[in-house]
């Protein structure tokens, strides 16, 4: 008994390692992930494209879910 708390315990600390850094990647792809769909709308919007507000608000879209998903997942873990 006392040697499956130990892996237990184990576990725990091995996700702890991981989990910090797993979470600031996730929002790092989110700030690059910002940073290219803001380059893209700029582009359609200077060439005058009709449906800038469409890409727009997908790419914000795709932005606001990453940082959720971070903050979720550190809501459920921790």
């Amino acid at each position: 008994m006392r040697k499956k708390s130990l892996s237990t315990a184990l576990l725990a600390l091995l996700t702890a390692s991981y989990f910090y850094p797993l979470v600031q990647l996730i929002y790092a792809i989110g700030a690059v992930t910002g940073l290219i769909g803001g380059i893209r709308v700029y582009q359609k919007f200077s060439s005058g494209d009709p449906d800038t507000s469409k890409t727009a608000a997908s790419w914000f879209g795709a932005c606001i879910f990453l940082i959720l998903v971070g903050t979720v997942l550190e809501s459920f873990f921790f």
